[in-house]
């Protein structure tokens, strides 16, 4: 699409937080064993890590969870509001989580998703992201 809307974008503020659960709500990005408010809490407006938002015309449109561990960077709760998918919002939340990292001299960005959301890692392919041979491991250390 040549004429996509540009999204304007911030930082969340305390004001944002229930209607941006309520978009990755929407988006099914939430799971019962992680509470997304406390993901919010977690990583907004630290040094390392915050949530940003796209807005068209002043309203939430697509959000991010960016940040990194010195290193390397990684994004969660990638969502674009199901109204507004496929205008090139989901191209355009990726580039300014990437711009967040560079400006933080973040030179690569990680990404997980499940192995079956092909339709997600067709997406991440477009934007130019490969598959590298790695295995990811985990464990909950505090419940």
């Amino acid at each position: 699409m040549t004429d996509q809307p540009n999204l304007s974008f911030r930082p969340l503020e305390e004001s944002d937080v229930a209607d941006v659960v309520a978009l990755w709500e929407r988006c099914g990005l939430t799971r019962p064993h992680n509470d997304a408010e406390r993901d919010i809490a977690f990583a907004r407006g630290e040094a390392n890590s915050d949530i940003l938002l796209g807005e068209l015309d002043d309203k939430l449109a697509a959000s991010v969870m960016v940040g990194h561990d010195g290193h390397r960077g990684v994004v969660y709760y990638v969502s674009v509001d199901p109204a507004h998918q496929g205008k090139g919002f989901g191209q355009q939340i990726m580039r300014h989580a990437e711009d967040w990292l560079k400006k933080r001299g973040v030179w690569k960005l990680n990404l997980m998703m499940r192995a079956e959301n092909t339709k997600t890692r067709a997406f991440y392919e477009k934007l130019g992201y490969e598959v590298e041979d790695r295995l990811n491991m985990a464990r909950r250390i505090l419940e």
